[in-house]
This record gives structure tokens, C-alpha cells and sequence, in this order.
């Protein structure tokens, strides 16, 4: 996967001439999750490998949860050939889930690096009994929506110049 992830990487540095989304990493921020969500890619399986009820709590939207020592046998379900993005409770609980799912086959597993916590830090969906909040006056506003995907982006370009 070294090679996989060196030609990713040299392709995320090619200037956006053409906008494209974001490669597969097997180590993924959740800047990069977020805007393949965002481009509407739908080739791609996130799973949440905490404990049943911290998923019914508060995830990433869209998530499946499978939890860690259910992992291997549930996993059998799901598509070898996907995108498969992972996250636990730590970057420690994160590895092992991706290390199973490469054990049994699966062929594109991505660590989700600081997880929920990470996820919530840049404002991506949630959803779970804990999240009954009220989305905001301008949530369903698509010139709202348009300036938070730029911001979004400008902070992503921020981000990857203090690499």
C-alpha cells in the first residue's frame, strides 16, 4: 500500500487545474473524508467499531457500527473492493479495527485519524440521540452552505501548507 499511498499523495500536489476528489489514503484526516463526502462519492463504507450504545449516542452520518469484537465475521458482508474508512474510540482501537479488516481481505481500509473527535473539530455531520440540536437559521440555505464549503476548503489549503 506504501506505493498505493506515495502516487496519491504526488497527485494531491498537482495544482487543481481540474477539481478531482481527494485519493485514498490509509492513513485519512477527516478533512479528507469530508470532501469525498462532500463530492458525492458513494463508492466508499465508513465504520464506527466503538461499543453499541457510544454509537447510538453520537457518529459520524451515515456510519455503520460494527463493533470491534463482532468485526471480523460482520465485516463478511461488506464489499472487499470498497473504501472502507474506520474509526474507535482512540487512534490505538482505530488501528486494530483496520488491522483486522486487512486480515480478512479487505483491500482499502482507511485509519480515520482522531476520529469522532476530529470529525466534530471541522464540523461534519453527526447524528445519534445526542445530537437533537437545532441545525441553525441558514442550515437548509444554499448560498450559506456554498460559503461554508469554501471556507472549508481555504482551511483545508491552510492545513496542508504547515505540512
Amino acid at each position: 500500500m506504501a506505493i498505493e499511498d506515495a502516487i496519491v499523495a504526488a497527485k494531491d500536489k498537482l495544482p487543481d487545474l481540474i477539481p478531482t476528489p481527494p485519493g485514498f489514503h490509509s492513513q485519512a484526516t477527516a478533512h479528507e473524508l469530508k470532501s469525498r463526502l462532500n463530492w458525492g462519492e458513494p463508492g466508499l463504507t465508513i465504520l464506527d467499531v466503538r461499543s453499541h450504545d457510544a454509537f447510538s449516542d453520537r457518529r459520524i452520518m451515515g456510519a455503520m457500527n460494527l463493533p470491534l469484537d463482532e468485526l471480523a465475521q460482520a465485516a463478511q458482508s461488506l464489499a472487499f473492493n470498497r473504501d472502507i474508512y474506520v474509526y474507535g474510540e482512540t487512534d490505538e482501537e482505530t488501528a486494530s479495527a483496520a488491522g483486522r479488516l486487512r486480515e480478512v481481505g479487505f483491500l482499502k481500509v482507511a485509519e480515520l485519524k482522531g476520529g469522532l473527535v476530529a470529525w466534530q473539530e471541522i464540523d461534519g455531520s453527526i447524528e445519534g440521540v445526542a445530537t437533537n440540536e437545532n441545525p441553525g437559521s441558514d442550515a437548509y440555505n444554499v448560498g450559506s452552505r456554498l460559503a461554508a464549503f469554501n471556507q472549508e476548503k481555504a482551511k483545508e489549503k491552510r492545513m496542508d501548507g504547515q505540512k
